[in-house]
């Protein structure tokens, strides 16, 4: 081993999400040595904190379900959901995406991922050509006792410790308000007690993903370092990446180095200089960017910068953020600006609506998401489970027994509002949203109340009291990073590679351009791009 070096890996994967324990099993799986490194105290990344799925076309699991899914159809889809994005998402990258999902699929199931379907959940724009309903699959919950002495560092701990699966979210969303969520509910009650009284601890959703995958990497003896962040990539004379600094460690990768280590969510310099704003992240703690920045610092080229896996957030009392989903969909509620005027479909995938408020400017920031009382009453809303007495205090739910009132209490002009509230109401009760087609598709209805009708997602705001919840723009992570190939290399501003570099997940541009085509469309990519990362690299090393 040259003496400059400290260690010497055939691949050094950096990060501990999706796309770098998948890229790191890859590698060990093809018989290579494989160092996984941390820059933070906890592995799992923002995928243990996430909703788990995967939006995969054409895997195996939709012909046993009946669904006809195709690599044609799906492109065509990708094609109207997404359109021309750029090189981040380059008809390449698309037809290997696509055309690798059933591969990926059955290499985690041969190793031990055992795979559901989200059969429920649709595309997002599932009226769009080639859209249809059931390409999400998940993890089944899995027991977490398997993990060992790596639980006590799982980042999944502080997300729900419970066997949670995708489609029980939008039904628990209605338990007590529909017989059908009554029944999700139950069912999701006794999940949970089989588990504890056969003695397990299972974790669903991004939990139930990322344990899977390490107990992968626990099985094939993979090393894992954490608090060993990258500090910078070793360059031979040609420019080509023959190792990096870790911690404290010069390690060689005679394969190459991959970067999984997330985006810059939490890097409030970048999100005002790329976004105009400090950022409302759901991400894990350490997606700071630096990653991005060394890998720049060597030559790469970065793209989709300004973009964001965008929603709708609930700035908290102590300046976190609590995603919305089902909440703004349901009916008898709306979203306001400050001024107290509708300007988006409620029910629209999360990162139309936060483009909408984004582009709605700074008027709009924040907005209101404003409730009546049968709204509160049937409905679960995230944010308040905690309690709203400091959300009351700190002035981001506020409740009055009118509109006018409550307008008072926003600083609205109540004409305005009660306008807004009485234009929507004459939408509600003939069930055609005539300003923004909310309740027009089919994932709109998914989260809505079939109890209600003519429109699902629809119902007038009537019966007071009535509460105002504040709306920020949140987000689920960044979406702009290095821009890679087919291959998950990553390219230059010439278009070469930067040799024995890869990356894969929100360290890169997204494959999916400024769009969200469907249920887990940061996380497929992530493994996608990472198994292709991890198979690039492997194949590097010369024959012994």
């Amino acid at each position: 081993m040259d003496e400059r070096w400290d260690r010497e890996v055939d691949v050094l994967v950096v990060g501990t999400g999706a796309a770098g324990m998948t890229a790191a099993i890859t590698a060990a799986d093809a018989g290579r040595t494989v160092l996984l490194v941390e820059s933070t105290d906890k592995w799992g990344g923002t995928t243990a904190l996430s909703g788990g799925g995967l939006w995969m076309p054409t895997n195996p699991l939709m012909a046993k379900l009946g669904l006809d899914d195709s690599v044609d159809k799906a492109l065509t889809y990708l094609q109207a959901a997404i359109g021309e994005a750029g090189p981040a998402s380059s008809p390449q990258r698309r037809r290997a995406f696509v055309e690798t999902v059933p591969e990926v699929y059955r290499f985690l199931e041969r190793l031990g991922v055992r795979w559901t379907a989200a059969k429920d959940y649709p595309d997002y724009y599932p009226d769009r050509p080639g859209g249809m309903t059931g390409r999400g699959i998940e993890a089944e919950p899995f027991d977490t006792r398997k993990l060992g002495d790596r639980f006590a560092t799982f980042r999944g701990r502080e997300s729900i410790p419970a066997p949670l699966k995708t489609d029980d979210v939008w039904l628990l969303s209605r338990a007590w308000s529909t017989p059908s969520g009554f029944l999700r509910g139950a069912r999701f009650v006794l999940r949970t007690l089989g588990g504890l009284v056969t003695g397990k601890r299972l974790f669903g959703i991004g939990g139930a993903l990322t344990a899977n995958l390490m107990a992968i990497l626990i099985r094939q003896r993979v090393e894992l370092l954490l608090e060993t962040p990258l500090r910078s990539l070793v360059l031979d004379e040609s420019g080509a990446v023959t190792g990096a600094v870790v911690g404290d460690l010069r390690v060689r990768a005679t394969g190459g180095v991959i970067l999984a280590a997330g985006g810059f969510a939490r890097n409030t310099e970048w999100r005002q200089k790329y976004h105009g704003i400090p950022g409302y992240t759901s991400a894990a703690p350490g997606d700071l960017g630096e990653v991005i920045g060394i890998a720049e610092a060597a030559g790469a080229r970065l793209e989709l910068m300004d973009d964001a896996w965008w929603g709708l957030s609930v700035p908290t009392a102590d300046h976190g953020a609590q995603f919305v989903l089902s909440e703004r969909s349901m009916p008898f509620g709306i979203i306001v600006d400050g001024n107290g005027e509708r300007y988006l479909n409620e029910s629209a995938s999360y990162i139309d609506v936060g483009h909408a408020m984004l582009e709605r400017g700074a008027g709009a920031i924040p907005s209101w998401l404003v409730v009546d009382a049968r709204h509160r009453r049937r409905y679960l809303f995230n944010a308040f489970l905690q309690g709203t007495k400091k959300l009351r205090a700190a002035g981001i739910v506020r409740s009055a027994k009118t509109l006018d009132e409550l307008a008072a209490a926003l600083d609205i002009d109540p004409v305005t509002l009660r306008a807004t509230v009485a234009r929507f109401n004459g939408f509600a009760r003939r069930g055609v949203d005539e300003d923004f087609g909310r309740g027009r598709t089919v994932y709109d209805n998914y989260y809505g109340d079939p109890r209600v009708k003519p429109n699902p997602n629809l119902g007038p705001l009537e019966k007071g009291p009535f509460t105002a919840v504040q709306l920020v723009p949140g987000d689920l992570g960044t979406k702009g990073g290095l821009l890679t190939d087919a291959d998950a290399r990553v390219l230059r501003g010439d278009g070469s590679a930067v040799e024995g570099l890869y990356a894969a997940g929100n360290t890169t541009a997204s494959v999916m351009g400024r769009t969200y085509p469907g249920p887990g469309s940061t996380i497929a990519p992530a493994v996608v791009f990472g198994y292709r990362a991890g198979r690039a690299a492997s194949r590097r090393i010369e024959p012994a």
